[in-house]
């Protein structure tokens, strides 16, 4: 009798204690070693950006926090940190930024009220790999025309999502989806409905392809804002680096690889993209892109980072150099800045701890800064207390 008294002791006590874990929120994976406590008295908190965009990115992040992320839990440094926490982060930010007129006072209030963490990229302990990414504006046409005869693909019917898998069905098995090559060379979705619109230009439809988000202007002069949908899971490569070690540009020419492939022919330009495998698919947005968190992006403001590694929604703050540009649009010289930032977005080829792309806005002046710039900078995460 005393044996099955204890037998059923323990079985509730798994029970219960079983039932706990399970409560437990999933936290992401990310390293504590990729975040370093740093003496947040000693930096000065300067930035060179208006305050409107910052509350604005602010708000993007509660809303992710109050919706979609949550019931998100990170683990940052040795805590473990909830949305909950992030979201006090912002607001207790923003408050300090509404009452604070310079920037000694707000290093102070910083530092009074917030831990600092530096983020670094492996192998390097202080610095952070950082590049540029933007929105690109294309001419196009909701109809085919000898002018515009290059297709943005909505998701295709048959692509099926598995798990972290995408591919479709052939033969009642599951394999991967059509390369870049099938798709723009072969055209096996033409025929099918599939385009939304038609744009000019093969080399700036990749661009868009790449950046994710864009705006597509008819010949009216009507402005569509296109954004991602989807993938066809293929692994992406870097037409930059494939051009480089085949010998096609300089790395004087690699922030202008896109230049080189204009007047080409057909065959060499595809030749070229389909090295990168990745094909994406779009969708019509009726307001201003999105990030990864169903949030607008903020010119500026939003950064694009390794999720496994960096808290989504995040407050953050980035020293590195910017490009500054003459008449002609050539870098005349590289300057030192700052600011504030928001972690609202990831890529592909955003990978571990200390990569940052910081999304540049729209237009001509964006594209040059983000094909400029490739810098290494320093990227903390403040928390709050």
């Amino acid at each position: 009798m005393k044996y099955w008294s204890k037998l059923l002791l323990l079985i509730i006590i798994t029970i219960f204690f079983s039932g706990c874990m399970r409560a437990v929120p999933k936290a992401s994976v990310n390293s504590p070693q990729s975040f370093s406590p740093v003496v947040a008295a000693d930096m000065n908190f300067m930035d060179d950006l208006d305050p409107a965009s910052l509350e604005l990115a602010i708000e993007h992040s509660i809303n992710y926090y109050e919706n979609a992320g949550r019931d998100k839990v990170y683990r940052i440094a040795d805590r473990l940190i909830s949305a909950k926490q992030l979201k006090e982060t912002l607001i207790a930010f923003r408050a300090i930024l509404r009452k604070t007129d310079n920037n000694a006072d707000l290093g102070k209030k910083i530092a009074a009220e917030f831990n600092v963490y530096n983020i670094a990229s492996k192998g390097n302990s202080n610095n952070a790999l950082f590049t540029g990414y933007y929105e690109p504006l294309l001419e196009g046409s909701l109809k085919r025309t000898e002018k515009y005869k290059y297709p943005l693909y909505r998701v295709p019917p048959d692509l099926i999502k598995k798990e972290n898998n995408i591919g479709r069905m052939k033969d009642d098995k599951f394999i991967p989806y059509y390369s870049r090559h099938e798709i723009d060379v072969d055209g096996v979705l033409q025929g099918k409905n599939l385009e939304l619109l038609w744009v000019a230009d093969p080399v700036e439809l990749f661009s868009l392809h790449i950046q994710g988000s864009g705006k597509i202007k008819l010949e009216d002069g009507t402005l569509l804002t296109v954004g991602f949908a989807q993938t066809n899971g293929r692994p992406f490569r870097s037409i930059t680096k494939f051009m480089l070690d085949s010998g096609k540009i300089t790395n004087s020419e690699a922030s202008y690889r896109h230049l080189f492939l204009k007047g080409k022919s057909e065959q060499e330009i595809y030749d070229t993209l389909s090295h990168n495998e990745r094909y994406t698919f779009f969708r019509f947005l009726d307001k201003e892109p999105v990030g990864s968190l169903g949030e607008p992006v903020t010119p500026g403001r939003s950064i694009a980072t390794d999720t496994d590694f960096f808290p989504e929604g995040a407050l953050a703050f980035i020293r590195l150099r910017k490009p500054v540009f003459d008449t002609e649009g050539n870098v005349k010289e590289r300057v030192n800045f700052s600011r504030f930032v928001l972690n609202q977005d990831k890529g592909s080829a955003i990978e571990g701890p200390g990569r940052v792309d910081l999304f540049c806005g729209f237009g001509e002046k964006a594209e040059y800064t983000a094909g400029t710039l490739k810098e290494k900078g320093e990227l903390y995460l403040l928390l709050k207390k």
